[in-house]
């Protein structure tokens, strides 16, 4: 935490990048949240962070994000810019010392990502990802159900995600999550890593991963098809299949263990089946209205309750930046 936060009673956050994302998902939990203040929002357009400001009241807007990182009064920043800023904002906020999260990936490339975890390690300073899911009470239940083995020891886990071109694909409109020079991986990037980090979470780091990955349509420079397999360092073996121009939207994982399953989505809020030979169960666990909000409530956690375990770190959002990479084939 920066000095002057050190004898407050609250945490005073500082926005860079207050776009949709932050609206409902995850710009309220930072001042719902008690023991955070959200102080501070930075938008290029004056206007609409003059606007976000007033609608969430928050007391000072900026249109440079190098002022809200140097106010005094800020003590820590959330940045919720597209991915290839991450590095530049999230080393600016290191230097000043100040604990940070970043929305995920944690940047378009593990080398980056690399040199954003180092800053923050070095100046020992906290770091978080928003890879909220690894807070979210589905997935956490889906955690309790591995832990107590009432699927058995798991074996392999399998998930494919698609979805079709969408009007802004067909047209070739300009989307920066599809610009390769922003995300290589295209819509994989943005969606594929928040279940590959999910996996981790439920079953452990990846020890290998390898990939084919191409672009199908010629929409857009990014990659729109992708296929991998991986290996988990508990040997669970891991397969997917990520395609942005099929004619249906599906989202289906399945975790096979040695005495069942458990079949989930990683986006749609569908029930959480477990199958498995002593019982089977289904449960509906809704998402909150702010779906970052427990994801932010463990970070208050972390600095006011003491609990220094996180679910979503900048090592652990590495680790998701490596796997990502090795699927693409750039490491």
């Amino acid at each position: 935490m920066s000095n002057n936060s050190k004898n407050k009673n609250n945490i005073s956050w500082g926005i860079i990048g207050c776009g949709n994302v932050t609206e409902l998902k995850s710009g309220p939990p930072y001042y719902k949240i008690e023991g955070f203040e959200l102080s501070a929002v930075m938008r290029r357009d004056k206007e609409k962070a003059e606007d976000y400001a007033k609608r969430h009241n928050v007391n000072k807007y900026y249109t440079n994000a190098d002022a809200l990182i140097d106010d005094p009064d800020i003590d820590a920043v959330y940045i919720a810019t597209p991915p290839d800023s991450h590095k530049l904002l999230g080393l600016k906020v290191a230097a000043a010392g100040k604990p940070c999260c970043i929305e995920k990936p944690l940047a378009p490339n593990y080398a980056d990502s690399l040199k954003i975890f180092q800053a923050f390690e070095s100046a020992k300073i906290p770091l978080f990802v928003a890879y909220y899911r690894r807070s979210l009470p589905r997935f956490t239940k889906i955690k309790e159900w591995i832990d107590a083995d009432l699927i058995g020891e798991i074996r392999h886990v399998n998930w494919h995600l698609s979805k079709p071109a969408n009007v802004q694909d067909l047209s070739k409109e300009y989307n920066w999550r599809t610009d390769v020079t922003i995300a290589p991986g295209g819509y994989f990037d943005d969606l594929a890593s928040h279940g590959l980090d999910l996996f981790t979470f439920l079953l452990g780091s990846i020890a290998t991963a390898k990939g084919i990955s191409l672009n199908q349509q010629n929409l857009y420079s990014a990659k729109d098809a992708i296929t991998a397999c991986w290996l988990h360092e508990n040997g669970i073996t891991g397969a997917g299949s990520w395609n942005f121009g099929c004619n249906l939207r599906e989202d289906r994982v399945e975790i096979y263990g040695s005495k069942g399953k458990i079949i989930f989505s990683v986006f749609d809020e569908s029930p959480i089946h477990l199958i498995s030979d002593e019982e089977n169960k289904t449960l509906n666990i809704e998402h909150p209205e702010n779906v970052q909000f427990y994801h932010v409530q463990n970070m208050r956690d972390f600095f006011f309750e003491d609990k220094k375990n996180h679910p979503s770190t900048g090592k652990s959002a590495l680790h998701t930046s490596w796997v990502m990479d090795k699927i693409l084939g750039y490491i």
